[in-house]
């Protein structure tokens, strides 16, 4: 299950660094999780990093092992992003939103992120190593970031960062425990009617330019369908940037 172990860290450089040496170094259980009172190197996408105050929100790792082949990922991106979802909307209401790919968003702010990094045996995908950063109760963001928005500035409540912690690898388990090709469709669907500006006009850029499109559909294998006028785009991860007017 994910959450059994759970392991509570002072302090660490980033817990998805922390859990890729505990599976480098030898076997750990499906659903090992590592939570942090505080990082001093968190990582996001693309080489982000994701920085917090001690004990103010939720930053852990945990260590997947899906049955499922490594084109299948994007399975568990759904998945993981899904239960990621379910945890937050239980708290912040019904404008939670995903934000592709993997993105928890609140309107048009950013509550958090899900950074999942592969450990490979040669073909085999041993591990999923699974970071996830909700912002809970930051009181205030630096002006340098453009969207950023917690739970306790949704909700005016400070929380208990450690318990919430814990209530999201029982939303993240629902939707693990249940994951397998034959469940793909339904939440493929059920993912795409929670994006965020699903169907809605919206600004991109993409290759330098600006320009508005509406995302159509999101592929099996995750690619982004972004209808350009009377183009339709189809977008990896990293090629398209969501313009947020601040």
């Amino acid at each position: 299950m994910i959450g059994n172990p759970f392991h509570v860290l002072s302090t660490v450089d980033s817990t998805n660094n922390y859990a890729m040496a505990q599976v480098n170094a030898g076997p750990v259980a499906d659903g090992s999780t590592w939570f942090a009172m505080e990082q001093t190197a968190g990582k996001g996408q693309r080489g982000k990093q994701w920085l917090s105050e001690p004990g103010e929100n939720i930053m852990l790792t945990t260590a997947l092992q899906p049955a499922l082949a490594l084109p299948q990922q994007f399975m568990l991106s759904v998945a993981v992003a899904l239960g990621a979802y379910d945890f937050f909307l239980k708290y912040a209401g019904d404008d939670t939103r995903i934000k592709w790919s993997n993105d928890i968003y609140w309107r048009d702010r950013k509550a958090g992120g899900i950074l999942i990094e592969n450990v490979l045996r040669g073909n085999v995908w041993q591990y999923a190593i699974t970071g996830i950063g909700i912002n809970i109760n930051t009181p205030h963001f630096p002006p340098s970031l453009i969207n950023p928005v917690s739970l306790r500035q949704i909700t005016g409540k400070n929380w208990d960062s450690l318990a919430l912690a814990h209530d999201l690898c029982a939303c993240l388990e629902q939707r693990y425990s249940r994951l397998h090709p034959a469940v793909f469709d339904q939440w493929l669907e059920e993912y795409k009617s929670y994006m965020y500006r699903f169907k809605e006009p919206g600004l991109y850029k993409v290759n330098g330019e600006i320009f508005q499109g509406i995302i159509m559909d999101v592929l099996p294998d995750g690619r982004l369908c972004l209808e350009k006028g009377k183009t339709m785009l189809e977008l990896g991860f990293g090629e398209v940037e969501f313009v947020i007017v601040k």
